[in-house]
């Protein structure tokens, strides 16, 4: 039986991967193999391991251009993914676009079809939930799924957001005093494109009275005011932002959003993943690791936070599916489930009250898995 080898394409940020036949299989490959390939150049052959498994493994480029055709290069990709502009093939474009959500994305059916249906629609997105529920992810699936010009901008981490979002002036001996324009005008004057900004709660105020004549669908400019003759600038066709706040008195350093900006958008909340779901993640994820020893990572990730939402919790949060996603990663490298926890999840929990703390009280949680592996009732 002829396996499937992919050849890794970078087309501007992305990283691609296509076999000899113009198939796209970016979607099934993580991210890090895509750029290890790339940077290496080397191929990825698609295999089956002893649990029936498939997982992606790196082998020499002349494995691939040995599925070449003759008569056929190495196919010439114009990147983005054709959006029709018939209302009934709209429509059927997004009944069908669940074949676009990658296998590492859990996202439901619906939601998904709103977040690419809010995108072809040129709506203003906005992806919430807890941390590391995926958020991020999502967005950049949708990006990767529509293959569109894409820009990233953390407004969480940002310091100057007149500097960021529109520009800085400078002095040079020769010019003298001049305006630089910031990426983001060049963001928003490039067609079809997915801006993303991440952290949008985190962002300072200055930022969003910046953003709010960009996101409005009756406006949608940008005032340079820095530059000479304060120049608008109009945001171009079919320019779609994503934006992903962390929204909850939980969240420190966010800031609650002006209402007037959050009208501008329309809300995506992710899902937290059941116990099933996040074992079916780590297993896609790490196809070789023990499917038992993930299966008791998502049971502890998915006892806290079923602990967290009770009315009267013994511990703030839950441990999130990044954390759980990092302690797959940590016993495909060889660490214990012991010793994953020990460097992943007790430093989230407070250690104040000796066994009454949080943290004595999660350390249970997961001492019952490495013990027998089961879930009794904690005491």
């Amino acid at each position: 039986m002829n396996s499937t080898v992919v050849k890794v394409v970078k087309s501007g940020v992305r990283f691609n991967a296509f076999d000899s036949k113009g198939q796209k299989y970016t979607s099934q490959i993580t991210t890090g193999a895509r750029k290890k390939a790339y940077a290496n150049n080397m191929a990825l052959e698609q295999r089956v391991n002893k649990a029936g498994k498939t997982y992606w493994w790196a082998v020499p480029m002349s494995m691939y251009e040995a599925t070449e055709s003759n008569a056929m290069d190495t196919p010439q990709h114009k990147g983005e993914v054709e959006i029709p502009s018939g209302h009934q093939d709209v429509v059927d474009f997004i009944q069908k676009s669940y074949g676009l959500k990658p296998k590492g994305l859990v996202m439901n059916s619906l939601k998904w079809k709103y977040l690419i249906r809010s995108a072809v629609r040129g709506k203003n997105i906005m992806m919430t939930g807890p941390a590391g529920c995926g958020k991020t992810l999502a967005a950049k699936s949708l990006i990767n799924g529509l293959d569109r010009p894409n820009f990233y901008f953390n407004l969480g981490a940002t310091q100057d957001p007149r500097a960021t979002l529109i520009g800085n002036v400078h002095f040079d001996k020769s010019k003298g005093t001049y305006f630089s324009e910031s990426l983001f005008v060049k963001a928003i004057q490039t067609p079809n494109a997915v801006i993303l900004m991440d952290e949008l709660t985190r962002a300072h105020p200055d930022a969003w009275n910046i953003l709010m004549t960009v996101l409005d669908q009756g406006q949608r400019y940008l005032r340079l005011d820095e530059a000479d003759g304060q120049a608008t600038i109009k945001v171009a066709e079919g320019v779609c932002f994503v934006a992903t706040a962390n929204i909850g008195n939980e969240y420190t350093a966010t800031r609650q959003l002006d209402k007037a900006l959050m009208d501008r958008f329309v809300v995506i909340e992710m899902d937290t993943l059941s116990d099933e779901e996040e074992h079916g993640l780590l297993c896609y994820l790490y196809p070789t690791v023990d499917s038992d020893m993930l299966n008791n990572v998502a049971k502890i990730a998915f006892m806290t936070r079923s602990e967290s939402m009770t009315e009267n919790p013994r511990i703030s949060s839950g441990v999130s599916t990044r954390t759980s996603v990092e302690i797959a990663g940590l016993l495909f490298d060889g660490f214990t489930l012991e010793e994953s926890a020990d460097i992943t999840i007790y430093p989230q929990y407070d250690a104040d009250g000796g066994v009454d703390s949080e943290r004595t009280f999660v350390k249970q949680i997961v001492q019952k898995f490495i013990d027998d592996g089961s879930s009794d009732d904690l005491v």
